[in-house]
């Protein structure tokens, strides 16, 4: 399947030969400088290939990321070569003209510093083919195609893992370096310590030759003379390279305390402007980094050990991380910056209740049987990790949050990964770090693999948009990461689900009796469903489809490479669709199950799925095969597809339960307070007589109300035409606005904010309506 992709277009392009070759560990090795804004070393990869892979007859074209029809023209390396012995030794002090080598008789398109930069004029990727097969072409060799983005690539080298020593002992054959990274990557995962420390000897081995290279906008590509398939190609590869400040995988920024630090952000491009790799979420790999800064800075990642850091001479600092469970690449985060662990200061007896056991119907759920995922060190198959219900977790943020994060989000971690324990079962990853990120985040939280990302939006006010994000995050855990979507066009996989048990969730962790929690969930629905007929009100209708492939989501070309629509678009960064369809859909799958039966199900599925990829068939079909036939009325996965996943607007299941649906009493509550606030917000306007004692805040009842509604709205007729507000009247709307809330403070007996009542008559009322507010205080 040929895709020709146009650069201009906002559509993305994952260019990565997957189907021929899969990236099955990286081991990074970096350097931070924050001067120059700049990471730089080298990645070193360890390759895969297997017996489809092999020496085909036909050939495979893919589209070509260059300028023209002609052939790919690659940097030809001179005969001799420089062992790297040490990794360690490439710093920003090393110069790059040393590694840089062009093949004789060919335009040197590399920069200043003689590194080559993707090219940021190119046409981008058209209707130009490969001369270079990437799977097999004749007597062609073949190409290894990385996706690649605002980097500076300066060297590929083939990794002489034979050189290591005590290698011999994974074969026969220890002069035949593919075989031993195979060897390497067949260890059993009981075997993870000895593995990891391999990866490790082996990136640091000596270079044993040059690879020919060459770059684009999207990608990079390799290729060894005589190399003619996968197989053949070597399975240990090391690049030089070095990102660019304006790269779009991390931002260069300063902290709240404004001191400089750098993370990964998000961007739809993912990490490929931060390091090449196989961005394809079928390429699920695992990873081990070094990184270096100085000693005053903090390094967070991705990663299941806390690391801390060995003290390097010149006041350097490195930190190493590590990663057993294979995730897709674009799952990899880092954040360096003038970090602060977090502490509470004392243990608060809320602290101790989030100790307790949830009932046994709640707790018991564990499975017995053989996980269906490629093997790693799985939490799903430990005892202990299936009873713990708090996973060990770190605050970091700057200093000056200190206070924010010790009253707001230290306290509710605890009760909310309870909760999510309580609701899914086995936490699939090991420990957590939450870290407070810069105010140029331009998100609530991101989630990813032992580390979370949390606005400082979500530190202001009181605990439920801390506690009601927190959860959403948490919820990624398991669906967006331990399972994920395996086409990314369906988001909904992840962002529904999470959505959807952040509400089940911050419900637990409150301690919400039942009725209250359908309550609460029932007035987020409700604000959910304005804000989606928002959205499809005002966005593309192509952009609202859940399942925009249709029949060919998961399809890619023969060599892997696919594109995602939309995936550049800025309007899909606000758009929340996926969100607000997901929610709903599982809201009203849970809503036709019963809720016991929905997750009792949830917890079989993220039992049997965790570690996998899915598309959105193998949730609904295995939904449907585990429900009663007089549950399942006319249900069914072409149902499904039809009214929610492939269509735009509001599904009409959803549209005919809102019509039908009268709203919940919790609704209906807001809505008349929120009436009454109005009339009183328009008091300030009204003259002295309109007033009166009939209209006092706190004489009267219904008489009261109905007088006061009838003499603002005759008001209003009468003086429809606008005056200028002076600023007493803008003082005095929002005292009304104050008594108002301190009304409701009172009426509804809201312990936690009675101090605004006393604020407020301590500071800004007259005598009498003091003294009126505190005989209805006492």
């Amino acid at each position: 399947m040929d895709i020709k992709l146009d650069p201009s277009r906002d559509d993305l392009p994952l260019v990565a030969n997957t189907s021929h070759i899969l990236v099955k560990h990286y081991v990074l090795d970096l350097d931070v400088d924050f001067e120059s804004q700049v990471i730089e070393g080298t990645i070193v990869l360890f390759l895969e290939s297997g017996n489809r892979f092999k020496k085909r007859s036909s050939s495979t074209e893919v589209t070509c990321p260059s300028e023209s029809n002609e052939a790919c023209k690659f940097r030809m390396p001179e005969p001799c070569q420089i062992p790297v012995t040490n990794t360690k030794t490439f710093s920003s002090k090393i110069g790059y003209n040393d590694f840089v080598i062009c093949g004789k008789g060919e335009k040197d398109t590399s920069g200043k510093d003689g590194n080559h930069d993707n090219q940021e004029q190119a046409s981008g990727i058209s209707s130009s083919k490969y001369c270079c097969d990437t799977g097999n072409h004749g007597s062609e060799e073949f190409l290894l195609v990385l996706d690649c983005c605002d980097l500076s690539v300066l060297k590929v080298e083939e990794v002489d893992v034979a050189a290591v020593p005590g290698i011999e002992k994974f074969t026969r054959s220890p002069k035949l370096r593919n075989q031993i990274v195979h060897e390497l990557m067949a260890l059993p995962a009981d075997r993870w310590r000895e593995q990891l420390d391999y990866y490790a000897r082996c990136s640091q081995a000596p270079g044993c030759g040059e690879l020919l290279f060459d770059t684009d906008t999207w990608s990079l590509q390799i290729r060894k003379t005589g190399a003619q398939t996968a197989t053949d190609f070597p399975h240990a590869i090391r690049i030089q390279y070095r990102t660019k400040p304006q790269g779009r995988s991390v931002t260069w920024t300063s902290d709240q305390s404004g001191r400089p630090c750098v993370y990964t952000v998000g961007s739809p491009i993912n990490n490929r402007a931060l390091f090449p790799c196989q961005e394809p979420p079928v390429a699920m790999s695992t990873w081990q980094a070094t990184v270096r800064a100085a000693a005053s800075f903090v390094v967070l990642m991705s990663g299941e050990n806390s690391a801390k850091p060995t003290q390097l001479q010149e006041d350097y600092s490195s930190w190493h991380y590590y990663v057993t469970m294979p995730m897709p690449a674009s799952t990899f985060t880092i954040a360096v910056g003038s970090w602060t662990e977090m502490k509470p200061e004392i243990c608060s007896s809320n602290d101790v209740a989030t100790e307790r056991s949830f009932s046994p119907s709640e707790a018991d759920f564990r499975y017995i049987g053989v996980c269906g995922h490629m093997e790693y060190p799985c939490r799903f198959q430990k005892a202990s990790a299936t009873t713990q219900k708090i996973i060990p977790h770190r605050v970091f943020a700057p200093a000056c949050l200190k206070g924010a994060c010790q009253e707001t989000l230290l306290p509710l971690i605890p009760p909310c990964l309870s909760a999510a324990h309580s609701v899914l079962g086995t936490h699939p990853f090991s420990r957590l770090d939450i870290l407070i990120v810069p105010a140029n985040f331009s998100s609530l939280g991101m989630a990813s693999p032992h580390i979370v990302f949390l606005s400082q939006s979500t530190l202001t006010g009181m605990s439920q948009l801390c506690g009601t994000r927190l959860c959403h995050e948490i919820a990624h855990a398991w669906f967006g990461l331990a399972i994920g979507a395996r086409d990314w066009t369906e988001e909904w996989l992840s962002e529904g689900f999470a959505t959807h048990l952040e509400d089940v969730f911050w419900a637990k962790a409150q301690q919400l009796a039942p009725h209250e929690a359908r309550e609460q969930q029932e007035l987020r629905a409700c604000l959910r469903w304005r804000r989606l007929q928002d959205e499809v009100q005002n966005s593309p209708e192509e952009m609202q489809v859940l399942r925009p492939n249709k029949e060919k989501t998961g399809h890619v070309s023969d060599s892997g490479s696919s594109v995602i629509r939309h995936g550049l678009n800025p309007e899909k960064v606000f758009m929340q669709v996926h969100y607000l369809k997901g929610y709903f859909l599982l809201r009203f799958l849970a809503k036709r199950l019963g809720e016991d039966t929905y997750f009792s199900f949830l917890r079989k599925f993220v039992h049997t799925f965790h570690g996998q990829l899915i598309l959105s068939q193998d949730f609904l079909q295995m939904l449907l095969e585990n429900i009663p036939e007089e549950k399942r009325l006319e249900l069914s996965v072409g149902n499904i597809f039809r009214d929610w996943l492939e269509s735009s607007g509001i599904p009409q299941p959803l549209q005919r339960e809102r019509q039908a649906l009268a709203e919940c009493g919790l609704a209906q509550q807001v809505s008349a307070e929120v009436s009454a606030g109005d009339a009183v917000h328009a008091l300030p306007f009204l003259p002295p007589r309109a007033v009166g004692p009939a209209l006092h805040p706190w004489r009267g009842a219904r008489d009261r109300r109905r007088r006061r509604a009838t003499t603002v709205a005759k008001w209003v007729r009468v003086n429809r035409r606008p005056r200028k507000r002076k600023r007493k009247d803008r003082e005095e709307v929002f005292e009304k606005v104050r008594h108002r809330w301190c009304e409701l403070i009172v009426k509804h007996k809201y312990t936690k904010a009675y101090r605004d009542v006393e604020r407020f008559l301590q500071e800004d009322q007259e005598r009498s309506q003091r003294e009126s507010l505190s005989c209805i205080c006492s």
